[in-house]
C-alpha cells in the first residue's frame, strides 16, 4: 500500500504510536480499559475548562455525526423549538437531522462566506418566542469559515435559551472555554484536532441540562442520558465500544499535552495555515474565505483558471504523497486543503512545491 499524508479535516493523519495502541485487543468489560474511558472524559473537561460539578463528558459510538444526533434526539423534547444556524453543508445536515427526527426548528441561513448576522438573529428571537434551543456549527468544514462563537453565545445567554455547538473540527485546535462562554452542549470527534482516528465522537454536557434530558431520545442506541448514565458508573458503555479507537484516542490525548497543550497545536496549525495561503495565493489560488474569517483548520480555494481540472491535480499531488479534499460549494468551484493532523511546516512547504510544478506543467 502507498503511504501518503491526508490534508483533509478528518480522518486525518495521525503518528505511528497512536496507530500502535490498535495492536492490542482489549475487552469492554476490564477494569483497565474502564478506566482509559474515564482519563479521555477528565480529560476533556479539562480541555474545555469545565469542572466535574457543572459538566460531563459522554463518549458515544460512531462519527461526529452519531453525536450531534445524539444530542438532538435526546436533549431538545417535542415541546421544544430549535433555531439552526447555517452557512455550510453542516449546518445543512443538520437541519435534515431535525427533520428526521421530526424536531420543530427554523433555519437561519446565510451565504457560505457569509458570517450569521447578530440583529437578524436576536429579532428571530424576539419574534418566535416558542424557540427555546440554537445550534450552530463552529468551523464549517465546507469553506473553512470560522464562525463567531462569542456572539451566538452572548444572545443565548441574552434570550435564555440552550446553546450547541458542533465544535467537530475546532475543540482541541483551538482554546474554546465551555463554561465562560455558556456553551450547553458542545460535540466533536475523536478524528479531528485532538488527531485520533474516526470510530467514536464526544459531547461535553452541562450536567444540569443533560439531567433534564431522561425520557427524551427517540432512539435508543443515540439516548446520550441513558448513555451517560451508564458510563458515569465505571466507564462502562452501554453496548460494545471501538477499544481499539478508544485507546488510539488516549494516546492522542497524550501527545496533545506533549505538544504543548492545545495553545501549541493552534499555533502550528496558524503557521501551516498562512503558508498554505500565502505561498499559493501567488500562484493565482484565491482563498474562498476572506483572512479575517479563515479558520487555521482547513481553506477552500478557487479554481485558479477555467482549464484547471481537480481530479488531474488530485492525483499528481496524490502521486507525490499528498491527499487533497474536494469542495462542497454548489456554486463555486473550490478544492479544499486542511492542515490539521500530523503535518508540520516542512509538509506544506513541500506541497506548494508540488502545486508550483503542476502548475508549470499545466500552463506548458
Amino acid at each position: 500500500m502507498e503511504h501518503y499524508k491526508l490534508l483533509t479535516p478528518g480522518p486525518l493523519t495521525t503518528t505511528s504510536t497512536v496507530k500502535e495502541e490498535m495492536l492490542f485487543d482489549r475487552c469492554t468489560w476490564d477494569n483497565d480499559y474502564k478506566a482509559i474511558t474515564q482519563k479521555i472524559r477528565a480529560r476533556l473537561l479539562d480541555f474545555a475548562g469545565a469542572s466535574k460539578e457543572d459538566y460531563t463528558v459522554v463518549l458515544m459510538q460512531g462519527s461526529g455525526s452519531f453525536a450531534v444526533e445524539s444530542v438532538m434526539t435526546s436533549a431538545i423534547s417535542n415541546h421544544d423549538k430549535v433555531l439552526i444556524v447555517t452557512n455550510g453543508a453542516y449546518g445543512e445536515r443538520i437541519v435534515k437531522t431535525a427533520k428526521y427526527i421530526g424536531l420543530k426548528y427554523s433555519e437561519y441561513s446565510v451565504a457560505y462566506n457569509e458570517y450569521p448576522n447578530e440583529d437578524e438573529i436576536r429579532n428571530i428571537l424576539i419574534e418566535d418566542l416558542d424557540i427555546t434551543h440554537i445550534i450552530m456549527v463552529h468551523c464549517e468544514t465546507t469553506t473553512g469559515i470560522l464562525n463567531p462563537i462569542d456572539m451566538i453565545s452572548k444572545i443565548s445567554k441574552e434570550f435564555g435559551k440552550t446553546l450547541i455547538i458542533d465544535a467537530m473540527s475546532s475543540f482541541g485546535g483551538m482554546e474554546i472555554n465551555v463554561p465562560d462562554l455558556g456553551i450547553d452542549y458542545l460535540i466533536s470527534s475523536a478524528n479531528k484536532c485532538i488527531q485520533g482516528v474516526p470510530g467514536f465522537a464526544f459531547v461535553i454536557a452541562r450536567l444540569e441540562k443533560l439531567l433534564a434530558c431522561e425520557g427524551n431520545a427517540r432512539s435508543l442506541s443515540l439516548d446520550l442520558f441513558d448513555q451517560w448514565k451508564e458510563m458515569d458508573k465505571d466507564g462502562k458503555w452501554r453496548f460494545t465500544s471501538p477499544t481499539h479507537v478508544v485507546a488510539a484516542f488516549s494516546k492522542a490525548i497524550d501527545e496533545l499535552e506533549e505538544e504543548g497543550g492545545i495553545s501549541a497545536r493552534f499555533a502550528r496549525y496558524q503557521k501551516n495555515n498562512r503558508i498554505l495561503r500565502e505561498r499559493l495565493e501567488k500562484l493565482g489560488f484565491h482563498a474562498y474565505i476572506s483572512e479575517e474569517k479563515q479558520s487555521p483548520i482547513i481553506t477552500a480555494f478557487l479554481f485558479p483558471n477555467k482549464s484547471f481540472n481537480f481530479d488531474e491535480f488530485y492525483t499528481f499531488v496524490k502521486e507525490k504523497g499528498y491527499v487533497l479534499y474536494p469542495g462542497k460549494l454548489t456554486d463555486e468551484d473550490t478544492f479544499r486543503i486542511g492542515n490539521i493532523g500530523e503535518i508540520y511546516q516542512e509538509d506544506i512547504e513541500e506541497l506548494c512545491t508540488i502545486t508550483e510544478e503542476y502548475m508549470g506543467v499545466m500552463t506548458k
